[in-house]
């Protein structure tokens, strides 16, 4: 079943739990009371929202995520319920065991698909897309000469036009802040799926910094970043440059968006889980190549 995402912007809300029902109150009034089991992620971005703390922690038991939103209207906080995954234990025992040469070949297989995405984004026939698809036969085990790089300073360069000049800037405003909403929001998605898998999203196969709790997540988003991208530049040529209500809606619905994993389609957030057991499946020595959700229909 699709899980929902709820988002809480518009004026102050009070959230609290009856009878495994999410409650939003605005005030005194009961706005909308929603089964727990049917959330997959409720952002909050509003300063006022307020919290019992059964809606937290049966939130948590539901195994949703719930992401926090700073005054810069961006995720700044994931909660994420912890595993009561059967086999927790030994999924922790396989991802610690990953060897370097599978955790080179994973990523491998991550990056070629990321480069295979961005270029769906480009128009057919143009010599952007046409090098973005031979970079991506060039990546090798662990990408050691930083194909990457080089594809993404092709791909920003011809991302909206080449008449139209874009900097991708993780600190900038406008396109970028979309950008980075976006990518948050899938992060947290893909966090949620590690994490009902039985993994651990601190341990990486390429990303590794001390402070990241999220470094599988940050892995596994790379191919789908493309997802994002096409549908920010959607709203884009639609005039909308600045996070506000149609923006956040248009990238919010794109969890529910169909998206093509190996011979099989459904909702991007289903497909997360699908993905995640194929790795899951790699780490035990049982597949040797993940499925990566793709554009649906593939082009």
């Amino acid at each position: 079943m699709i899980k929902r995402t709820i988002e809480i912007s518009q004026e102050p809300a009070y959230l609290a739990t009856k009878h495994n029902q999410l409650e939003i109150r605005h005030g005194d009034q009961l706005a909308s009371s929603i089964p727990c089991e049917d959330i997959g992620v409720l952002l909050v971005d509003h300063p006022q929202t307020r919290y019992s703390h059964s809606a937290l922690t049966q939130l948590a038991e539901f195994n949703a995520a719930v992401v926090l939103c700073g005054r810069n209207h961006l995720p700044v906080a994931v909660l994420l319920p912890i595993s009561d995954h059967s086999n927790v234990v030994w999924r922790l025992r396989d991802q610690i065991a990953v060897g370097r040469p599978l955790s080179k070949q994973l990523w491998q297989q991550l990056i070629r698909a990321k480069i295979r995405a961005s270029a769906s984004n480009l128009e057919l026939g143009t010599p952007a897309k046409s090098k973005l698809l031979e970079l991506a036969r060039q990546v090798r085990s662990g990408d050691p000469t930083n194909i990457e790089a080089q594809a993404a300073k092709i791909y920003w360069k011809n991302w909206l036009t080449p008449e139209i000049s874009f900097r991708r800037d993780a600190d900038g405003g406008g396109l970028n802040s979309l950008l980075n909403y976006g990518y948050a929001v899938l992060r947290a998605a893909i966090a949620r799926a590690l994490v009902a898998a039985g993994l651990t999203p601190a341990l990486g196969l390429k990303h590794a910094n001390r402070g990241n709790a999220f470094a599988l997540a940050d892995d596994l988003i790379e191919p789908l970043r493309a997802l994002v991208d096409q549908r920010v530049r959607e709203l884009f040529y639609r005039g909308i440059v600045d996070i506000g209500p149609e923006a956040k809606a248009g990238l919010l619905t794109l969890l529910a968006e169909d998206v093509q994993l190996g011979s099989e389609s459904g909702p991007l957030m289903v497909c997360l889980h699908r993905y995640v057991a194929s790795l899951v499946e790699c780490y035990q020595g049982e597949a040797k190549k993940m499925l990566i959700p793709e554009r649906w229909p593939s082009m």
